[in-house]
């Protein structure tokens, strides 16, 4: 199974469209995850063209995303469970607000945003993942977002780009 995860689209102010490199992948896939501040629907109603599309709400995301999705979310895919959330909020770091939202939860996987800043690490056998943004790198050197594998296993992957176009 192959998951395109993304975060942070900002769309339409940081960007007026979804980069090229991102929707050829987009064409290939069997899922796609956003893990908050879509900004309008209508991020989802693009991505949904392509893949089903599971999601979370980010800080920056209105009342019609609020009315879609939740704070944070367990997907059950193949024998692994998927934790995804924005990261947003009051005191510690992003992701170790993410790894809180699911402390109490047997997660393989923890999915999340917010920082734009692409991570990928383990942490007590528990894959620790950041896409990074496709539209709004901020001080990062590129702009990314992320590619899941499910097997056996999960493996999880960032493409990184410098053109948005």
């Amino acid at each position: 199974m192959k998951i395109v995860v993304i975060a942070d689209t900002h769309m339409p102010n940081k960007a007026k469209k979804l980069p090229n490199q991102l929707i050829t992948e987009l064409k290939a896939t069997d899922l796609i995850i956003h893990a908050g501040d879509w900004q309008t629907m209508d991020v989802y109603r693009e991505l949904s063209t392509y893949a089903k599309v599971e999601g979370v709400i980010g800080n920056v995301d209105g009342i019609d995303i609020q009315q879609h999705f939740k704070e944070k979310e367990i997907l059950h895919l193949n024998d692994f469970k998927i934790g995804v959330t924005h990261g947003h909020g009051q005191k510690l770091t992003t992701e170790k607000r993410a790894r809180a939202a699911f402390e109490k939860q047997d997660v393989d996987c923890i999915i999340f945003g917010h920082s734009h800043i692409p991570v990928l690490k383990y942490e007590n056998d528990i894959l620790i993942f950041n896409p990074g943004s496709p539209t709004d790198r901020r001080r990062q050197a590129y702009y990314s977002y992320g590619i899941l594998t499910i097997g056996k296993g999960i493996h999880a992957e960032h493409v990184f780009f410098s053109d948005k176009d």
